[in-house]
């Protein structure tokens, strides 16, 4: 299975470096020097990555053949995707691919239904699923822990705790009223596993 673990950015200096926007939770793994990685568009690659380090929180890279800032210009917003076999799982129980996520059905503590996750978005401070809602609409929901409190995987589905108003027709029901019971109930509660 194919997954795409970075996109190039603009190149860093005049040695052939560039800066890559990391999309996967293991960088260490996937691009390490020596790796191999098929690109979007593949006309740019594939490309084998011969150096790696961090400058100013950002990753840099250099690829073999490319040794000068025009070669690192010429790969910016290429993809790089990484070959990984579908039953691999993060070594953290706690973490997720986000193949393992997509299509899974969202659902709330209570057993309504969401949608169905479609994307999941990859933001500096947290991650976002994209959720389809069965009118086509769609909802962003923070995947956090105190929001998604379990990742059943083989019920293939994601149990959410929304907040009011997270959720267009739950924020509809809270009345002024129910949001004093519900703050009640909400401050004894605890959160399971899940989020990232």
């Amino acid at each position: 299975m194919q997954l795409v673990v970075a996109r190039i950015g603009r190149a860093h200096g005049i040695k052939g470096e560039v800066t890559v926007e990391v999309r996967t939770d293991e960088p260490e793994l996937r691009l390490g020097p020596g790796a191999v990685l098929a690109t979007d568009p593949a006309s740019t690659g594939p490309l084998t990555i011969e150096t790696g380090r961090v400058h100013s929180g950002r990753l840099l890279l250099r690829f073999a053949g490319v040794r000068d800032r025009t070669g690192a210009e010429a790969l910016r917003n290429t993809l790089l995707i990484a070959e990984v076999d579908p039953e691999e799982l993060p070594e953290d129980e706690d973490e997720f691919y986000d193949h393992q996520l997509m299509d899974l059905d969202v659902v709330t503590t209570d057993g309504v239904e969401v949608g169905r996750i479609t994307e999941i978005s990859h933001l500096p401070s947290q991650d976002l699923f994209i959720v389809e809602r069965p009118d086509g609409s769609e909802v962003m929901i923070p995947f956090v822990e105190e929001i998604v409190t379990e990742i059943d995987l083989e019920e293939q589905r994601a149990i959410i705790d929304p907040p009011p108003g997270l959720i267009d027709d739950r924020a509809e029901i809270v009345s002024g009223r129910d949001a004093d019971e519900g703050s009640d109930e909400d401050s004894g509660k605890g959160s399971e596993a899940g989020g990232a």
